[in-house]
């Protein structure tokens, strides 16, 4: 402990101080990826002569990257810590997300075209060049954006091990873990204004330009537990009630770290990986394509109160989440259950409620306000699910490992999310062109609801598997 460290008898709470940065951190995370997707059908589709495939490819191909470096995120945070991997990851996305704004002015060069005006009046051959051009530029940024974003749950599961016992992480991880809905949230109530008012352009860059507020804050407020002059002493002997004795804390503190491949030969890698596979995906179709789905199927912009009543709504319904992470302690006293029997069991609980999105476009038909409260009530269970999945890797894993393996589960979280958003993307345009009939919907309204089929089933099939995998609780021990 620092000589400085607060030496009063109460216990402090600084733990929650850095919580809330997390939560603050992915806030601004959800924010800049929902940019993109509450600017797509109003303001950019028209200017680079997109289709849905094109956007699918765009969402897709972000999905892929950020899985991808999600493999790479664990380990480098391990490798630098959590502060400065922490500021490397929200540095990188930032400049990505105030990239975006230069694509129209690439594709104007690139074409030869005066301005937006023109791209928006181009016909013809123009138009494809437009729209291939357009969609590159925007790959790149995405890319760089993934690139920084897949730091984030990494560095954020990091710091939660280090400031939290074990009892408190799903607690803790629910609530930084709200900032997902709350970025959401608060995004349809600005970004579209933003975009109306002031170009789409400068949304990408005013949203983008909060992550360096943020690493302001987080240079002068974070240091590990021990050096913190903020932690006393109660407050650090509560963090670390998982040490029994101090022998077994320096036995802790000079464990081997794992190899990747050593973390690939564990089933608890496995279970947590298509535990995210199956699921990471239907969160991020819904983050992605609900704007576009309002759109198509009720012909609302989101620039229109409406459109930003109906999306708020969606995003606040998700907000139920928080409670997601008191359940399994509430199972564990009621029960005696281990922590990890008892996140398994309110996960299984979770995996029912998404089975709702199976009447979205039926009750559709009535209200564009029920698909909406139904895809919300599916957000707050996936959040909840979400919490406790990132849990089971600090129930399961040594903490040198737990950025790492939490890497591994976001590369298999971006792979699925990838062929869900390209595939729905190419099946909107199939459906739409071909007049595709299901369950009595015809054209791209049959194609969302194939999706939200499969959305809806997902999180009980990787409960199925996960729970065959690792039946009980395995942790593991280097």
């Amino acid at each position: 402990m620092s000589t400085l460290q607060n030496a009063t008898g109460k216990m402090t709470n600084y733990r929650w101080v850095i919580c809330s940065m997390l939560f603050f951190a992915t806030t601004i995370n959800y924010l800049d990826r929902q940019v993109l997707s509450l600017t797509y059908a109003e303001f950019i589709q028209p200017e680079f002569h997109w289709n849905d495939t094109h956007y699918g490819i765009i969402t897709g191909i972000f999905s892929l990257f950020y899985a991808g470096s999600m493999l790479f995120a664990g380990r480098f945070v391990d490798w630098m810590g959590s502060k400065k991997g922490f500021l490397w990851a929200i540095g990188i996305w930032s400049l990505g997300a105030c990239m975006h704004a230069g694509c129209g002015v690439i594709t104007e060069l690139w074409t030869g075209l005066a301005d937006k005006e023109a791209m928006i009046q181009a016909t013809g051959d123009v138009t494809v060049v437009i729209a291939t051009v357009g969609m590159w530029c925007f790959l790149v940024s995405r890319c760089v954006l993934a690139l920084g974003e897949a730091g984030n749950f990494p560095a954020a599961i990091k710091v939660t091990a280090e400031y939290f016992p074990k009892k408190d992480r799903a607690f803790a991880t629910s609530l930084f873990n709200t900032g997902a809905s709350i970025g959401a949230l608060i995004a349809p109530l600005t970004i579209p204004p933003l975009a109306k008012f002031f170009g789409w352009e400068m949304a990408f860059i005013i949203i983008g330009a909060l992550g360096f507020v943020w690493m302001g804050f987080w240079v002068f407020m974070y240091d590990a537990p021990r050096n913190s002059k903020r932690v006393n002493a109660a407050e650090l002997a509560y963090i670390e009630q998982d040490e029994e004795e101090a022998d077994e804390k320096e036995e802790v503190k000079e464990e081997r770290k794992l190899t990747f491949l050593e973390c690939l030969g564990f089933k608890q890698t496995w279970s947590f990986a298509f535990g995210k596979f199956m699921t990471d995906g239907v969160w991020w179709f819904f983050l992605f394509w609900f704007p576009p789905y309002i759109s198509a199927q009720f012909g609302i912009k989101t620039s229109e109160g409406l459109g930003m009543g109906l999306i708020f709504t969606l995003y606040a319904i998700t907000m139920l989440s928080i409670y997601g992470g008191k359940l399994p302690s509430i199972i564990m006293k009621k029960t005696g259950m281990d922590a990890y029997a008892a996140r398994m069991r309110a996960m299984l609980i979770f995996a029912f409620f998404p089975l709702v999105v199976l009447f979205a476009q039926p009750m559709g038909s009535i209200s564009p306000w029920f698909p909406t409260i139904l895809i919300g009530i599916a957000g707050a269970a996936h959040q909840s699910w979400s919490a406790n999945i990132f849990s089971t890797v600090g129930d399961m894993f040594p903490k040198s490992a737990i950025a790492t393996i939490t890497g591994i589960g976001g590369m298999a979280g971006g792979i699925g999310s990838a062929l869900l958003q390209t595939s729905a993307g190419s099946l909107f345009d199939h459906a739409e062109a071909t007049q595709m009939v299901f369950l009595g919907f015809q054209g791209k309204p049959a194609g969302y609801f194939i999706i939200f089929c499969v959305c809806a089933v997902a999180y009980l099939i990787g409960w199925t598997v996960m729970k065959s995998l690792v039946p009980k609780y395995s942790p593991i021990k280097v």
